[in-house]
């Protein structure tokens, strides 16, 4: 009777002798071409936010954090109802899922279209802010069909450009 164990070993022992020949016999040109390869990789390019992208997420992040506080205090206030705290644990999941979602939205947009935004989400609406002087109408589209694409309803999406 057949080992089972047997019949593994051996044709796991074959199939790697098989790819060492095959290492071995390989010509060097393709061992050196796969090597520069790897080394002609374009440089990533560092793309700094702007202050103004900074200031709008300061600014967004003190107005959720004031907003989680007080949600927080009634959820953690014993003369609080249950329905209000179940309304206000329900405030904090949207909070975060929204806060998820903005990031999920600025980091696809800057993969897409290699740009640093700031997105903001209050019920259904989406507000994308730009830092550039030129206003491209075209552009525009472009990010609002990008961010489309990840809800099923439509959404009321505003692009705006500023400079600083």
């Amino acid at each position: 009777m057949v080992n089972k164990k047997g019949v593994w070993f051996l044709t796991l022992f074959s199939l790697i002798l098989v790819l060492s020949v095959y290492y071995i016999t390989m010509p060097s040109e393709l061992l050196m071409v796969s090597k520069e390869k790897k080394e002609d990789v374009a440089p990533t390019v560092n793309t700094e936010e702007s202050t103004l992208l900074v200031a709008l997420r300061v600014e967004d992040e003190e107005k959720v954090e004031k907003e989680m506080e007080s949600l927080k205090k009634i959820i953690s206030d014993s003369d609080s109802t249950i329905q209000d705290k179940n309304a206000a644990f329900e405030k904090m999941k949207e909070l975060n899922n929204n806060r998820s979602m903005e990031e999920k939205l600025e980091e696809k947009i800057k993969t897409t279209h290699n740009l640093n935004t700031f997105v903001k989400i209050k019920e259904k609406n989406i507000s994308v802010t730009i830092n550039n002087a030129k206003h491209s109408v075209e552009l525009a589209n472009k990010i609002m069909r990008t961010i489309q694409e990840d809800y099923t309803e439509p959404m009321k999406i505003t692009v705006t450009f500023k400079s600083e």
